[in-house]
């Protein structure tokens, strides 16, 4: 049995850096020495309701070289137990991220300032992380089409990892628009997979709350379902059955049209996992939460 994996998105799409990881996700933490392109799997927008009157499309309306500084904040809670053996805490520490954003015609670039965290270990491993960059390529309605990476070539690895896990979480809580004119009170669905050990099925519910002029207010419910009844352990190591599978969250966003990250919000997704060895009676129980913050 495997000693930890994080299996929410954000942990969509991102490992406890202690466990299996994601089949978008080296054996190597990305971008050594140089950037390093993900693709980030499509999504698939669906109108649920268009809301009130007046409606108009939702497009992001920024010029290319358009700035913002905006910090991410990123948390990933793990506990697992096996059979009736005592618990343990698989948590990694968490990241507060400040950044600059800057716009180009279909992509946005970041810089990275001092990025801090509560655990002195990894903290001095950070020190150095101020000033490497990463990005995000978007499409027409705003999804993020691919993740870019590219730390300091003096960055360890550990550094590496941490930055590389933050921002999966962000990419996999972040929204697209649907292409229909919407008002407010207007609801629609983003669904998009996320690959890995466990193959998942990631329904975002997003309703427009409250718009005035550029500004949106968003909410947010998650919904994660495995696509299979199996889960394919790290390194060929063979299969555990899926017993149970719950991951749900919710959270709001606050986006400006105009800018190209959100403005502020929060979005938490947690549940619990069962598994189950088919060849004994060993059953893998986790429990996870993850967190994305953003403010300005």
């Amino acid at each position: 049995m495997v000693l930890a994996v994080g299996l929410s998105a954000f942990s969509v799409g991102c490992g406890d850096g202690r466990g299996s990881r994601t089949d978008s996700e080296s054996a190597e933490p990305l971008g050594v020495d140089k950037e390093v392109t993900v693709p980030i799997p499509a999504v698939t927008t669906t109108m649920v309701s268009p809301g009130d009157e007046p409606r108009s499309p939702l497009r992001p309306m920024y010029t290319p070289g358009t700035a913002q500084q905006v910090t991410l904040q990123t948390s990933h809670h793990i506990e697992q137990q096996i059979n009736d053996q005592p618990g343990h805490d698989f948590s990694t520490p968490s990241l507060t991220i400040p950044m600059t954003a800057q716009t180009r015609s279909d992509s946005i670039d970041l810089t990275l300032g001092s990025v801090t965290t509560p655990d002195p270990v990894l903290a001095e491993a950070l020190t150095g992380v101020g000033g490497s960059h990463a990005g995000f390529d978007l499409g027409d309605l705003g999804a993020i089409t691919a993740l870019r990476m590219e730390p300091h070539p003096d960055t360890s690895n550990t550094a590496r990892s941490a930055l590389e896990q933050a921002f999966y979480q962000a990419v996999y809580r972040s929204i697209a628009f649907p292409d229909e004119p919407v008002g407010e009170g207007a609801t629609w669905t983003v669904r998009q997979d996320v690959s890995g050990g466990v193959a998942l099925d990631q329904v975002t519910t997003a309703t427009l709350t409250k718009r005035e002029g550029d500004r949106l207010t968003i909410e947010l419910k998650v919904r994660q379902t495995p696509k299979s009844s199996t889960w394919d352990l790290p390194n060929n190591a063979g299969t555990l059955d899926i017993q149970d599978y719950s991951m749900d969250g919710n959270g709001t966003i606050t986006v400006d049209l105009g800018l190209p990250l959100p403005v502020s919000g929060s979005i938490t997704v947690g549940g619990h996992q069962s598994y189950r060895d088919p060849h004994s009676a060993s059953v893998l129980q986790q429990t996870i939460e993850t967190q994305v913050s953003w403010t300005e």
